[in-house]
């Protein structure tokens, strides 16, 4: 199973960001999406979940999305929201990962059991920042992510 992640994308889709995509068994963007049609292509590659980022709310086409969702996929338990701060302590469950956006910083880090992932932005580069996503895979050790630099 692979999980591909993308987060703030922010109206621009990336062709090496759908060709990292590619091939996966289901997707999540973690916020901060831009357009409806971001969504779409990333349907037409697999199954997505997907939440509301700050730069999304009030615009009609978003106000169906949640601010978080507990999801499992690929038997992990995976909580999803676009701002850290958002994420709730404890966490519910046996939350195996927490994936975020927002801060368009990548990150992989783990803290306890728990996998803190953020693949960083897709969209319009900020500031100096890499323009990434990231792959999730369930292992026998435990979750497991990688980044994708993608310019």
């Amino acid at each position: 199973m692979k999980i591909g992640v993308i987060a703030d994308t922010h109206g621009l889709m990336r062709p090496e960001a759908l060709a990292a995509l590619a091939g996966c068994d289901h997707l999540i963007h973690a916020g901060d999406i831009g357009k409806p049609q971001i969504l779409d292509q990333l349907r037409a590659i697999a199954p997505l979940s997907v939440v509301r980022g700050n730069n999304d709310r009030g615009l009609p086409w978003a106000d169906e999305l949640d601010d978080h969702l507990q999801i499992e996929v690929g038997g992990l338990p995976i909580y999803l929201t676009h701002e850290l701060p958002d994420v709730p302590s404890p966490l519910p469950g046996a939350t195996a990962v927490v994936i975020t956006g927002h801060s368009h910083k990548p990150l992989i880090e783990r803290r306890g059991d728990v996998l803190y992932l953020n693949p960083g932005s897709a969209g319009p580069r900020r500031f100096k920042l890499p323009v990434s996503v990231a792959l999730l895979e369930p292992t026998p050790e435990g979750p497991h992510a990688r980044l994708i630099l993608l310019g």
